[in-house]
């Protein structure tokens, strides 16, 4: 005879046969390696994330640990060797994990104030400079980000290109590295290069508004440089942004855990979310790694160009 306690007692076996499935991948992941790499100096990466990791571990139930990673290479050997597992890729640096084998997914990118997924690369110059186009720069330095960056070196060589500019170390004086985008445009600022590659969303969302908002640019008699003291002399065709892509190994659990954390917290932890753009983004947008097709094609593009030039 089915009794009410009988169905009780087995719903209450279900739930926790269903909790303790829910929580086998904590035993096995007591903690997560959440890497991002600096877009401004060290200190700043971590006042802009901490908040969002601290939210991440209470949502999870598992400790998260933020890793700042020294360059895009670092995130990509990083989740080949599987001691990142959650990561904040660029789109070109996602497209590289994935023509090199790394076995990592994407499930989330950022939505702009506007509503919109992407953002553009673009070459600035000083406004005070008599630079108005990118053919006045031939002979004179240009400043790029990194090896693996999307809007501060690979889609800038595939701008130039088609420009008619195929080698950009032949056309310009100097091609530096800085190594970061507020490198970039501290260069700039300060004279070491006379343009630079940078990313750009809109006047009030790019590497170019948060340093302004920090005061970090200054003039040479010390005075806070502002927005008119730079000029986009070249806007580039709209990137998707970069996504956030977890290990393809982690349990599915794990996975749907984690992305439900970053689509919900906006609504669960609106100062933490808004701490990582200064408020100038919306929240994340479901994404697949199929998104970044088109990227790759960009890399293999400009690996071309290398062995081109190489030859």
């Amino acid at each position: 005879m089915i009794t009410r306690r009988l169905i009780l007692a087995g719903a209450a076996a279900l739930a926790f046969t269903a909790s303790a499935s829910a929580n086998d991948w904590k035993a096995k992941y007591p903690e997560l390696t959440f890497a991002v790499v600096p877009a401004e100096n060290a200190s700043g990466v971590t006042e802009r994330w901490t908040p969002f990791v601290e939210y991440l571990s209470k949502q999870l139930g598992v400790k998260v640990t933020l890793r700042i990673a020294n360059d895009y290479a670092a995130v990509i050997e990083g989740q080949r060797a599987g001691n990142i597992h959650i990561a904040s890729y660029g789109s070109a640096s996602f497209a590289r994990a994935r023509l090199t084998g790394v076995k990592t997914d994407a499930f989330a990118n950022d939505i702009n104030a506007d509503g919109s997924t992407g953002y553009y690369s673009v070459f600035f110059v000083k406004a005070s400079s008599s630079y108005k186009k990118v053919d006045d720069l031939k002979g004179k330095n240009l400043g790029l980000v990194d090896p693996n960056s999307t809007s501060g070196n690979n889609v800038p060589r595939f701008e130039l290109d088609k420009m008619g500019i195929h080698d950009a170390e032949g056309y310009f004086g100097k091609v530096v590295f800085t190594g970061s985008h507020e490198n970039a445009m501290l260069a700039l600022a300060q004279g070491t290069v006379d343009v630079a590659a940078n990313q750009w969303t809109s006047d009030d969302d790019s590497t170019l508004a948060q340093m302004l908002t920090k005061g970090m640019l200054k003039n040479a008699d010390g005075s806070a440089m502002k927005k008119d003291d730079f000029r986009i002399i070249h806007k580039s065709a709209p990137i998707i942004n970069g996504p956030y892509a977890y290990n393809s190994d982690l349990p599915d659990d794990a996975k749907a855990a984690i992305a439900k954390a970053f689509f919900d917290a906006p609504a669960k932890d609106k100062a933490a979310f808004d701490r990582l753009s200064d408020g100038q983004k919306k929240g994340f947008h479901p994404a697949t790694t199929k998104d970044w097709d088109g990227t790759i094609e960009l890399i293999k593009f400009v690996d071309a160009l290398r062995k081109k030039k190489a030859s």
